[in-house]
């Protein structure tokens, strides 16, 4: 009787550890603030043209964070280059962990980075998906070079 007892014990632990999933609290957890301005480049491609520079100025209260995406060089001149659907305007997103999730309110752009320090990396989706890079400047003067 105890062994098949054990036996039994034993088929329900093996079957319910295939069921675990990630506790709520490692789901929701915020562990990263992207409160600032981050200065980056998407890496689109078949435009003919160099990719435009990007920046987020970004403010976050708990998961939630809204934001404004700006075109520092050029901004209007990028529709002629190939990115006419890449928009300055709001942005909105949660942090999970180490992950930013956003989307532009207005707009076509929306993406997930992973946040290392003052570095943030991931894909953006606008019309196709693209890697994407940024990193954490003052907002007064934004690097020579943005990450690649």
């Amino acid at each position: 009787m105890n062994a098949i007892v054990g036996l039994l014990v034993a088929a329900v632990l093996a079957v319910g550890s295939g069921c675990v999933k990630t506790d709520w609290i490692d789901r929701t957890l915020v562990t990263v603030d992207v409160t600032g301005t981050w200065y980056g480049r998407a890496a689109i491609t078949g435009t003919g043209t160099a990719p435009p520079d990007l920046l987020f100025e970004l403010e976050q209260q708990g998961s939630t964070v809204k934001g404004f995406l700006r075109l520092p060089a050029g901004g209007s001149s990028l529709a002629t280059a190939g990115y006419s659907r890449l928009n300055p305007g709001p942005l909105e997103g949660t942090v999970a962990g180490d992950v930013f999730r956003f989307r532009q309110r207005d707009g076509n752009l929306e993406g997930e980075l992973t946040i290392n320090g003052d570095m943030m990396s991931g894909r953006m989706s606008l019309g196709g998906s693209y890697p994407i890079s940024f990193q954490r400047v003052n907002p007064s003067s934004p690097p020579v070079s943005p990450p690649r």
